[in-house]
């Protein structure tokens, strides 16, 4: 989820290069203890606001000092400027196994040992590889699969696509109570979650890994079928509050609170949307509940997201706090506060709080099969950040099939275009 841009590419936004600017200079401490003299151990982060609260809480039992800095959603940005200023902290957490590949390329990261990559699935380790060194280390895991409603609203639940189309079109077209939809559309990488998620379900074998690899195949039926459903389910009359101009202009976060406050039925969102779904309730109303994203064509999709841990080069004491996360004990303070899923196959699912957490936690480990977050893994200036990438392309395709008389035929094949064309440019293959 979060971005990433190569040399080149176009700026960042206004509001990533402020956060960079200021968080430069301005940090969170860790309860462990901390110094500005350069004694503790500087990790940036993503995390802000309560996911900052219980990384620090995690950091209270690490043996030795660490400053934490907060960089926001575009951590790259922040990154670059730190690496040009020679001040790069020692430990990144990113969210993009693709800007591990980048740095690693760049020689910006130091190699890890191998052992680091043991408590992890394979297919997860595989992704923070380069030449055949391990440059990361999974941190946390995300469920990118998960809608949430509320039972009041949703007397039954899609199992399948067309299932949700028939629900959103009747909602829609009834013109009273909650509108079927809502979407944080202002967060591009919200678009690229559904995509992901179709994607995994209509595709043969190795098609959907050939694209996070860079190869340009967009034009090809699976993508162009995956973009006809979207493009169906988001042209319904009556579909997002406000109707799409709205959407454009809503943030993820916003989204999961317009179906918690009764607004709207149901948001497509990964499993951090827990601590909003339980802090803006309306009062008077259940809880919000989650169900499986529908399947598409006899197939149900499970899309995976993470956060790694790498150590910036340069760094004598990166890789013992890596190997403090690493340990099998070393979220349980997260893990017990809920909004926390561990990739570790050593954290046990039952220390988990029974309910949600622990039925995600055990899905994700048996899974035979999982997709990770495509978008998180391109590299280069097909990276999503805020209005460049396959981010800004999906945004694009979004405004343009919900047009009022769009040709949605002619949208999709100009959308497919344009993502070959940008894989191209961002070095795929010929």
């Amino acid at each position: 989820m979060t971005p990433g841009r190569d040399r080149g590419a176009p700026a960042a936004s206004r509001r990533a290069v402020l956060r960079a600017a200021g968080l430069a200079g301005v940090s969170a401490m860790a309860g462990a203890g901390c110094s500005l003299s350069g004694r503790a151990t500087q990790v940036a982060v993503p995390w802000s606001d309560g996911e900052l609260d219980q990384f620090r809480a995690v950091l209270r039992g690490y043996p030795a000092p660490v400053e934490v800095v907060s960089a926001g959603d575009d951590i790259d940005a922040f990154l670059r400027a730190r690496h040009l200023a020679g001040t790069s902290p020692d430990v990144a957490i990113l969210s993009r196994p693709g800007l591990v590949t980048e740095y690693a390329q760049r020689n910006w990261l130091a190699p890890l040992s191998d052992d680091l990559a043991a408590p992890f699935r394979s297919e997860w380790s595989d992704l923070l590889r380069w030449n055949g060194r391990l440059y990361g280390a999974w941190v946390k895991a995300a469920f990118k699969s998960l809608f949430w409603y509320l039972p009041s609203n949703v007397d039954s639940v899609p199992q399948t696509w067309e299932d949700l189309v028939a629900l959103v079109r009747r909602m829609g077209a009834a013109g009273s109570g909650p509108v079927p939809l809502a979407i944080g559309a202002a967060d591009g990488w919200v678009l690229t979650d559904w995509l992901e998620n179709v994607l995994t379900c209509v595709a043969p074998a190795g098609f959907y890994d050939a694209l996070a690899r860079g190869e340009p195949r967009w034009t090809e039926p699976p993508v162009t079928e995956s973009l006809t459903l979207l493009a169906e389910l988001w042209a319904l009359p009556g579909a997002f509050i406000g109707g799409p101009s709205r959407a454009l202009l809503t943030q993820w976060d916003e989204s999961v609170v317009e179906v918690t406050t009764g607004r709207a039925a149901l948001v497509f969102e990964a499993d951090y949307a827990q601590g909003y779904a339980a802090s803006f309730g309306k009062p008077g109303l259940p809880a919000a509940r989650t169900f499986r994203f529908p399947s598409v064509d006899g197939v149900r999709p499970l899309v995976m997201g993470g956060d790694a841990a790498v150590v910036l080069h340069g760094s004598r004491r990166g890789e013992d706090l890596i190997r403090y996360l690493v340990g099998a004990h070393a979220f349980d303070p997260w893990i017990a506060a809920g909004g926390y899923l561990s990739p570790n196959l050593g954290v046990r699912t039952d220390r988990y709080p029974e309910g949600l957490q622990r039925q995600l936690a055990e899905e994700m480990n048996d899974a035979p099969v999982l997709r990770f977050d495509l978008s998180d893994r391109l590299i280069g200036s097909f990276g999503g950040a805020d209005g460049v990438g396959i981010w800004r392309v999906l945004q694009d395709f979004f405004r343009s099939v919900t047009a009022k008389g769009a040709d949605r035929a002619a949208v999709v094949n100009r959308t497919a275009a344009t993502l070959n064309q940008a894989a191209r440019r961002a070095g795929g293959a010929p």
